[in-house]
């Protein structure tokens, strides 16, 4: 055991001298069940604890689609880019943890129908009773294995767009809609023409069909500040769920793993327990920016019909998540100003809620994670 954790340290100062000359290379991972997934530029690996204590790992490299096609280096289009390929590897992150966790809880619930039944077994040898001694017979139903799916990059793709339809119809249609109805309740926009005798869809109708309040850019910082409410209930509500409180834990864990390789430390517990948990180039923290960015783009719309503003708003996502991605990645310089550092200032804060204290075991998964990862990264 102590040879084989000596091997690993050397291996460990062996990967850090090799990238020594690159410090500044982005690292970036992602919390999954009872594991962690880390992401070099050129490869990612997951690593899973299982409930005996051991760690599952799975690597693999990564398509440099920028050097194929140039045009994903240029600042804001590499940033639509990347959020794509990041959705698609944590959905894929997601399914490899999930899976890693199903066989593990069957293997558990097999071992323990085998121990009680050995147990009963024992029992029943043991008893001078004849009608005891008549030991039940155990049987056994074969398992099906479950198919393979031959279409994961199908679900994948699946997965994706269901993801985007969620965000886009909670955190865009769903503030537009309550927005344009709370500024009529208030008197804060012209209200509708509706019959007296107009039955109660016919009025909802008309409540969002059309969009004229008295000030655009007090209706469009209403709307963002209701999708920044969204989100941060939605993030407070889940914490409260155990599984999702593990999953924040390994979040700070895989933070601050991400905080020693980038401060040049020895990946170890130790020394990965002793950083913070907050990292301006996280999720959360680029979710927030969206929010703040969105605010200032869409604070230029002003359609008085609501199906327009929906679409336009939609048409400038990529545009949003362009922006912010350009945001977080120059925050997390040393040398970038106070006003982008203001700008991830939120994030930080709500990365008090995604983020958990960890401990030394699910910072030794992040750390395996990413020593697997930086494994399959090229020597410069």
């Amino acid at each position: 055991m102590k040879s084989k954790r000596a091997f690993e340290r050397r291996l460990t100062r062996f990967i850090h001298t090799v990238f020594a000359v690159e410090r500044d290379l982005i690292v970036g991972g992602q919390a999954v069940m009872e594991g962690v997934m880390m992401r070099t530029p050129s490869a990612y690996a997951i690593a899973c604890r299982k409930q005996d204590g051991s760690i599952v790992t799975t690597a693999e490299t990564l398509p440099k689609w920028s050097d194929k096609y140039k045009w994903l280096n240029i600042p804001v289009l590499r940033g639509g880019a990347t959020l794509i390929q990041t959705m698609a590897l944590g959905i894929k992150a997601l399914n490899f943890s999930a899976k890693v966790f199903e066989d593990d809880q069957r293997a558990q619930e097999e071992l323990t129908e085998e121990k009680a039944f050995e147990l009963e077994a024992a029992l029943v040898e043991g008893t001078t009773d004849e009608n005891f001694t008549k030991a039940r017979t155990k049987v056994v139903m074969p398992k099906q294995k479950a198919k393979e799916s031959s279409g994961s990059s199908a679900s994948t793709v699946g997965s994706i767009i269901f993801a985007l339809a969620f965000n886009i119809l909670l955190f865009v249609v769903a503030p537009l809609l309550l927005t344009n109805v709370a500024f009529i309740a208030f008197g804060w926009a012209e209200a509708p023409a509706i019959p007296p005798d107009a039955v109660w869809w016919t009025k909802l109708y008309a409540y969002i069909w059309e969009t004229k309040p008295h000030s655009w850019i007090a209706f469009n910082l209403v709307d963002g500040i209701v999708r920044m409410i969204f989100f941060i209930a939605m993030i407070w509500s889940m914490s409260y769920m155990r599984d999702i409180r593990r999953v924040f834990e390994y979040h700070g864990a895989e933070h601050k793993t991400v905080y020693a390789w980038e401060k040049g430390l020895e990946l170890t517990p130790a020394n990965a327990a002793e950083q913070r948990r907050q990292h301006p180039r996280c999720g959360t923290s680029f979710l927030m920016v969206v929010m703040l960015v969105s605010i200032v783009l869409f604070s230029v719309i002003a359609f008085e019909q609501t199906w327009l503003n929906l679409v336009v708003r939609i048409a400038l996502m990529p545009l949003v998540a362009g922006l912010s991605y350009e945001v977080i990645r120059y925050a997390a310089k040393k040398e970038s100003g106070p006003i982008f550092k203001f700008m991830t200032l939120p994030g930080i804060w709500l990365q008090n809620i995604t983020t958990q204290e960890p401990d030394d075991e699910q910072l030794e998964v992040a750390i395996i994670a990413l020593n697997e990862s930086l494994k399959l990264e090229p020597a410069s």
